[in-house]
């Protein structure tokens, strides 16, 4: 049996951490896409208000499987 994938970025952003913010986007996307099968974190980045982290982002792509 064969079966054709696609792969779709998307973005997440957490207030705790790298690791929060990739389960957010993970989530987020097996929710709205059937099939998920893998993310690959693309980018990461970090907001900073005066010397503190105050928001992590991660770029992720998603690979889902194709139906039918």
């Amino acid at each position: 049996m064969s079966s054709v994938a696609r792969v779709t970025t998307i973005t997440a952003y957490s207030e705790t951490s790298f690791e929060d913010a990739i389960s957010v986007g993970v989530a987020r996307a097996a929710s709205t896409l059937r099939g998920v099968k893998g993310a690959w974190v693309k980018e990461q980045k970090v907001k900073v208000d005066g010397d503190r982290i105050v928001e992590w982002s991660v770029t992720l792509e998603v690979t889902f499987v194709l139906e039918g």
